[in-house]
């Protein structure tokens, strides 16, 4: 897993981080980065979309065979708060792990101090691939 997430050259770029990884959960850090906001100051909603989606792909990819590879077929993201924090939290969770989907849960926590907020929340469905060399972990 990390070594696949390694590989991942978006995260990277954007300076996510794998904090935990337990058998259908992973979580994701992210610090703030002014040059990932948007025009009001706030993280985009881009950035904490991509975050979330590799969080709900890797806590699938968790469940999945070890000669697997991932690639999301499908999500449905809420904002529920600007993105204004000093870093993220992005959790993704299995819901319904099957042979070839999962059903993923994801939810991008903001931190600040003490104070924790629910900035967004997703829905992810991720398709376990097999025998195609350029989709391997």
């Amino acid at each position: 897993m990390r070594s696949s997430f390694e590989r991942q050259r978006v995260m990277a770029t954007l300076g996510v981080t794998l904090a935990q990884v337990e058998a259908g959960r992973v979580e994701l850090e992210l610090a703030f980065d002014p040059k990932l906001t948007q025009q009001h100051g706030f993280m985009h909603a881009g950035i904490i979309a991509s975050a979330l989606d590799s969080a709900c792909g890797y806590a699938a990819f968790s469940l999945m065979p070890a000669d697997a590879g991932v690639l999301t077929v499908e999500y449905k993201i809420n904002f529920l708060a600007p993105a204004a924090a000093d870093r993220f939290r992005l959790i993704g969770t299995v819901v319904k792990a099957g042979r070839t989907l999962t059903v993923c849960q994801g939810d991008a926590i903001g931190l600040r101090a003490e104070k924790r907020q629910l900035v967004a929340t997703m829905t992810s469905t991720v398709m376990a691939v097999h025998g195609r060399n350029e989709v391997r972990q």
